[in-house]
């Protein structure tokens, strides 16, 4: 007979054999009973062990090119206010941006978290999976069963560990095996580049590196704000200074390093190539000139040709100044991709970020992620209630095909595109919005439309055409500058700069057209002194119970050579006919004025410009 304490020890012996069964299954994978593969069956194992390594480094390779997403989500697409879709093609491939302005200006953070890069890779090696062909085991006399794979992905600075937990079976005559659990680690610095990557776009999100350094790139490369001693006109090609400033920022941002890997810039570059962060790694910040790039310039003459600064000092009333002088200022808004790339010799990790200068500034530091959350989440563009129908014409009442818009608190959405000059869809419900049109062809129109009270509407739109201007002065062919310009009466002024720019695109309506027209001249202006004198604040008590004293000063001005002048011009108004702008040429006549020798003559001719007119006829 057992007694009981017997039973116990009996019972105690079992458990630890059934516990120790368990483990020997996990750690043995399955394989009770099976220490050993039979050689005859361990190519079918190594085959499916790698299809699983080659389907983990696919996984880190799209997810090391496309900002750590191994799927690129839904595409978002720009607008004219924000040319940024929410990925950067980068070669052919789409690279998501981890912080961009949406085509409706909302500001978008698309940065993945690392528990959601290991779901992706893991979701990619189980798909892959499906597709390990052991067909060639199949026609060799090999029995397999598969079963469906569940897949964890772990990133480590240095490695990558991809556990797929799967039983595969296979027999073959008298040898059999089975395994449930398959491990593979890679060596990759993809962990060590994302950390890298997060402390990066932390810092430029708080402090806005890449704007600091494209605002000084903007001074550098464009004319923001200065005065230049000259009595005409100061003009730019708009194009040339666009062409200019993006030209600019390839170059300038090519050269940004990060402290810890600057070795192959000297030591006066260091100082401002050099961005004030470490890492430990390489790091190239690129821009290519051909992404997709907002600029727009205002200015009191800007238009997409010419960018003009009037000259001060040959106005009427202004002839006791003895000199003339142009004063700029010019308002920029600017925004364009950066690419950021952390390196080694084999491995790379990029993601893509939008840089905004807004009115000349760099942006501010965002928000707090609650906060940016918050703004995030009121997305005008997704609130589109109001059926509405919008009706495209021409001045013959002919259906117009064109893409339209809508603007509502600051926030501009893309409804969509006429079909036989008709849209019919739904907008945000709002007061006093804006419907913006765009067809080739015709000048681009902006109408008032309050969509939660107006279900129809009807736009004509103006042909837009594209004119050759030819200008004669004084009978003769131009000999020097001239800046031409057309203010329609909503308006809107277009103008051109001759010789450098010769088309301007007009369109049926009534003009103020002004012609100026400068050449040599041989204006020297003398140096001068004059004394200023202001009543100044006393020091002392006697200056805070206001008592004030007169203090003079010298204001000295040097001897000027004024070598561009005024030298004809006029002025008139008019209304084009369309007939006539079908012609596609116009040829101006002004006349020729004195060249001017003195100040007083200078001015004289400006006071002559505005009773001289303007001839014209329009001619193919």
């Amino acid at each position: 007979m057992i007694s009981r304490r017997g039973q116990v020890s009996l019972y105690v012996i079992i458990a630890i054999v059934i516990v120790a069964g368990v483990i020997s299954y996990f750690v043995l994978g399955g394989k009770l009973g099976a220490e050993d593969i039979p050689l005859e069956l361990e190519p079918v194992f190594d085959y499916y062990h790698g299809c699983v390594e080659n389907e983990a480094r696919a996984a880190i390779e799209l997810a090391s090119t496309q900002g750590g997403r191994v799927y690129v989500p839904d595409y978002m697409p720009g607008s004219e206010y924000a040319p940024f879709s929410s990925q950067l093609n980068f070669f052919g491939f789409p690279v998501p941006y981890w912080f961009y302005v949406s085509g409706n200006g909302l500001v978008k953070e698309n940065v993945p978290k690392k528990s959601e890069i290991e779901n992706e890779m893991a979701r990619f090696v189980e798909e892959g999976l499906g597709d390990c062909d052991l067909e060639k085991f199949y026609r060799n006399g090999y029995v397999i069963e598969k079963g469906e794979p569940n897949v964890k992905v772990n990133i480590e600075n240095e490695f990558v560990d991809v556990k797929v937990d799967a039983t595969l079976s296979v027999s073959k005559g008298e040898d059999a095996a089975r395994k449930v659990t398959h491990e593979v680690r890679l060596g990759s610095q993809f962990g060590k580049f994302y950390l890298i990557a997060r402390k990066i776009y932390k810092r430029q999100k708080e402090d806005a590196l890449f704007e600091q350094h494209a605002s000084d790139i903007l001074r550098l490369y464009a004319p923001v704000d200065g005065v230049l001693i000259q009595c005409a006109p100061k003009i730019w090609s708009t194009q040339s200074v666009m062409k200019d400033l993006r030209v600019g920022l390839e170059e300038n941002f090519r050269t940004l390093k990060f402290k810890g890997d600057y070795y192959e810039l000297s030591e006066k570059e260091r100082e401002y190539f050099v961005l004030d962060e470490e890492v430990d790694a390489s790091v190239n910040v690129m821009y290519l000139e051909n992404w997709p790039t907002k600029i727009e310039i205002e200015g009191e003459e800007v238009d997409d040709s010419v960018m003009i600064a009037e000259d001060v000092g040959t106005q009427e009333g202004m002839g006791l100044m003895g000199f003339c002088y142009v004063p700029y200022h010019f308002v920029y808004d600017l925004s364009f991709p950066t690419l950021i790339q952390i390196y080694n010799n084999e491995e790379i990790f990029q993601f893509p970020v939008v840089v905004i200068i807004d009115n000349n500034r760099p942006r501010e530091a965002l928000l707090p992620e609650t906060l940016l959350e918050e703004e995030e989440d009121f997305d005008l563009c997704e609130f589109k209630t109001q059926e509405v129908e919008i009706s495209l014409y021409n001045v013959n009442l002919n259906n117009v095909e064109g893409n339209i818009s809508y603007e509502c608190f600051n926030q501009r959405c893309r409804l969509g595109e006429t079909e036989n000059g008709v849209f019919r869809g739904v907008a945000p419900a709002c007061v006093n919005g804006f419907l913006h049109v765009r067809a080739e062809g015709y000048a681009d129109k902006k109408e008032q439309f309050s969509s939660n009270k107006e279900s129809y509407k009807d736009i004509l739109m103006e042909r837009e055409y594209l004119i050759d201007v030819d200008l004669l002065v004084g009978g003769d062919e131009l000999d020097g500058t001239a800046i031409v310009s057309f203010v329609k009466e909503d308006g809107r002024t277009s103008a051109v700069a001759l010789p450098e720019a010769e088309k301007i695109k007009l369109s049926e309506g009534s003009y103020d057209i002004s012609v100026y027209v400068y050449g040599d001249s041989s204006i020297t202006i003398p140096a001068s002194t004059k004394r200023q004198c202001n009543d100044m604040p006393q020091e002392g008590l006697l200056g805070f119970l206001g008592f004030t004293q007169e203090k003079c000063f010298d204001i000295s001005t040097p001897e000027t050579k004024v070598d561009y002048a005024l030298i004809g011009g006029g002025t008139t108004s008019t209304y084009l006919l369309e007939s006539e702008l079908e012609e596609g040429k116009v040829t101006l006549r002004v006349d020729r004025l004195p060249s001017p020798n003195s100040m007083e003559q200078l001015q004289k001719n400006f006071e002559l410009l505005e009773v001289k007119g303007v001839a014209y006829d329009f001619h193919d």
